[in-house]
């Protein structure tokens, strides 16, 4: 069975970050869930509107999202249950240091793409 991957906050443009992820895990052969509540469809894959709708429980997490926008999500994505939770660059603070501890969540602050042997820049 796949791995699983929700890239919350993925984007459609292809030059940011939330985008390269996407792609990144799913050239390591992923079933990549991308979360946007704006988007369709990212880079082929359906998109979900918040971590709640992806079915099912996914193995990891890419939070790409300001602060104040993940701190409100937390709570979501602790639900899920993920076993990874990575906090990419810019999207970590105190206080979701803080609430991410308070949750239980295993909170990692570091680059996703970097930590399954990628570099953001293979994905121009």
């Amino acid at each position: 069975m796949k791995s699983t991957v929700a890239v919350v906050g993925a984007s459609q443009v292809r030059d940011k970050f939330g985008n390269k992820c996407v792609r990144a895990f799913a050239s390591k052969g992923y079933e990549v869930y991308p979360v946007h509540p704006k988007e369709k469809e990212v880079e082929g894959f359906k998109c979900y509107a918040s971590i709640s709708d992806v079915p099912g429980q996914v193995d990891v997490i890419s939070v790409y999202l300001p602060p104040p926008v993940g701190l409100k999500e937390l709570d979501a994505i602790a639900r899920k249950g993920a076993k990874k939770v990575y906090f990419n660059p810019g999207t970590e603070s105190p206080e979701i240091m803080a609430k991410a501890k308070t949750l239980k969540i295993e909170a990692i602050f570091a680059c996703s793409i970097v930590a399954i042997g990628l570099s953001p820049s293979m994905f121009p």
